[in-house]
């Protein structure tokens, strides 16, 4: 018997939603219930059926324990609960225009290094829409395949995401060897910038992971974001977070939020580290640059 059938026809009032098709308990918040599997986060440990919960998290004995669920079956018969499958999204990509002069010529603009532009490029992570002639950053799953799309206008307000883009593959680059580190952004411009600031210091910049958001994470939320968790599930040798949100109230709170949240749920250690100038990496780089860049407001609604 797995766990929310347990739970829905034995202890209800032990069963608490948390968001669609995830519930955690009463009296453990973090764990977690979904996809019929459980988690415990603040300890780390989980499972799948009511008898390892029982032994687990309350610390019934085997025996016990496999005696409490028959009793109960046999005065009760479960009804039992099939997760929901969650769709699968098919991503909608943009047109690709025959060339990517605009998206170059912007992102240079803006104190981009063209080398890493080119790869981008070259990578498929990046292009340039056609009739609109928006930038085009893209996330790839594990097999490279495209899964995410954000949007971002050129000399425009315009900011948005392709039709059936999954959040768990928010624009990335890998580290190109092996690195436990990760570095977190905002946006995919900002982490382009932090790059092109690592190559002009002299350095690697495909050393470490880098990953940017998909939107702007909602510090009430005491979830991390999607982006972040597929990620660290995907690369479990990475054993540090470095958040460089922007350098504001609501980029700090954010920061602050997720630092805790590394600590409490996955025992993550996190620093933060804002640009020394600037809203964000991008203003940095063109404060270092001497760039003089009036930025429209983003428009982008929080996730």
């Amino acid at each position: 018997m797995d766990l929310l059938t347990y739970l829905r026809n034995y202890e209800p009032e032990e069963l608490v939603p948390f968001s669609r098709d995830t519930y955690c308990t009463r009296t453990h918040d973090s764990l977690k219930i979904s996809n019929g599997k459980w988690f415990w986060f603040s300890r780390g440990i989980g499972g799948a059926s009511a008898l390892d919960y029982l032994i687990k998290v309350k610390g019934i004995p085997f025996t016990q324990a496999v005696e409490q669920i028959v009793g109960m079956a046999a005065a009760q018969p479960s009804s039992y609960f099939a997760p929901k499958r969650p769709a699968v999204k098919v991503l909608l990509l943009p047109r690709a225009s025959p060339c990517n002069t605009h998206a170059v010529t912007y992102l240079t603009g803006r104190g981009i290094d063209p080398e890493i532009v080119e790869f981008c490029i070259r990578t498929g992570r990046l292009y340039e829409s056609t009739p609109h002639h928006n930038v085009v950053f893209v996330g790839m799953d594990e097999a490279g395949k495209p899964r995410y799309a954000n949007l971002r206008g050129i000399g425009t307000d315009f900011i948005g995401e392709a039709n059936g883009s999954d959040k768990r593959y928010s624009f990335n680059i890998p580290a190109q060897g092996e690195s436990s580190t990760l570095h977190l952004f905002e946006s995919a411009i900002d982490l382009l910038s932090y790059a092109t600031l690592v190559k002009r210091g002299g350095h690697d910049w495909r050393e470490d992971h880098l990953l940017s958001l998909a939107g702007i994470y909602e510090s009430r939320n005491s979830v991390l974001p999607l982006a972040l968790t597929h990620y660290l599930d995907g690369h479990p040798n990475i054993s540090r977070v470095v958040l460089r949100l922007d350098n504001d109230h609501k980029g700090l709170l954010a920061a602050q939020t997720i630092q805790t949240q590394l600590a409490k749920q996955r025992s993550l250690p996190a620093v933060i580290r804002s640009p020394p100038r600037g809203k964000d990496y991008n203003d940095y780089l063109c404060m270092t640059l001497g760039l003089t860049i009036t930025k429209r407001r983003d428009k982008t609604k929080e996730r």
